[in-house]
């Protein structure tokens, strides 16, 4: 009955050539979208990840802070659960980053010479796990700062409320892309669903009075619906078939403009590093897209 049921689903799928060639156009066009939002999904937090990665807060100290009370503080504050890591900037590191930023500034060079020593002090770069974390971080150095006698008595000044905008700000767009992204993939999936749907219910209306005569003879629910179940899961199979297909040349080309666009984000390069991924997402889509259409689109043709 399966070998029947595959083999009738094939002939529907080839006879309806006209119909059959719609709902895959209709379908590959759903499923390039869908692909896209894939990518753009990807190319999205890989640029606000690039962003978050440049966003730290600095812990300066004063120039007469000893060595084991800065590795005191960085064990405590590895040992948040907010913090992802903290790296250590010595004042040998920091006065020579100094030099090399106002290396053109010959006044500054000049005072700084006449010192005659160095002015700065070490520090610590802190990067959070998410952005919103670094409020919460900041309040712990501020209340470290306050405890006399502790390690943070020798911090000299926390940087985190000079760039409070800019990391307010890259929150409130990481969390609206997240909302925006999930509100989009569901309106074009209910959107895809009602037009291949719509689509598969044209190929299976030319074939309601085929229906009507195995309802009469006492055929299954089942036994009716697989050939044309079999049909959607080929419109789906060959519409992800064209996709991929069509999206290795397509991102080739744009892989040089999007790296400059985004940064470190090439579309090409994602789309071969993932192309497991991309495959059975696609091809999965398109199968369970062309069986739940079909089997909807059957179903008011079957006698209740």
């Amino acid at each position: 009955m399966i070998k029947r049921v595959g083999r009738y689903g094939l002939i529907g799928f080839i006879r309806n050539g006209f119909i059959s060639l719609a709902a895959v156009l209709v379908m590959t066009i759903t499923l390039f979208v869908f692909a896209f939002l894939l990518i753009g999904s990807a190319a999205l937090h890989a640029t606000l990840q690039t962003l978050t990665d440049k966003v730290d807060v600095t812990v300066y100290f004063t120039t007469d802070a000893t060595d084991q009370q800065i590795q005191d503080m960085q064990k405590a504050l590895q040992a948040l659960p907010q913090v992802a890591s903290v790296d250590y900037v010595s004042r040998d590191q920091a006065l020579a980053a100094f030099r090399d930023r106002h290396k053109s500034d010959q006044l500054t060079m000049q005072a700084l010479d006449a010192l005659g020593e160095n002015p700065l002090g070490a520090s610590l770069e802190i990067r959070a796990k998410q952005t919103s974390q670094y409020e919460t971080i900041s309040k712990y150095l501020t209340d470290q700062q306050a405890q006399a006698g502790g390690p943070g008595s020798v911090i000299d000044k926390v940087n985190f409320y000079q760039n409070k905008t800019a990391i307010d700000r890259l929150t409130n767009i990481i969390q609206t892309s997240n909302k925006l992204g999930a509100a989009i993939a569901a309106i074009l999936g209910i959107a895809s669903l009602l037009i291949v749907f719509n689509t598969i219910r044209l190929a299976i209306y030319t074939a309601r009075d085929e229906i009507g005569v195995m309802n009469v003879v006492g055929a299954s629910h089942w036994y009716v619906r697989g050939p044309f179940m079999v049909s959607g899961i080929l419109y789906g199979a060959v519409s992800g078939i064209i996709v991929l297909l069509v999206l290795y040349p397509f991102t080739a080309w744009l892989g040089p403009s999007s790296e400059q666009f985004l940064g470190a984000f090439n579309v090409f390069d994602f789309f071969v590093s993932n192309f497991a991924l991309m495959f059975f997402a696609i091809m999965g889509s398109g199968v369970v897209l062309g069986a739940i259409s079909s089997y909807l689109a059957v179903r008011r043709y079957l006698q209740s």
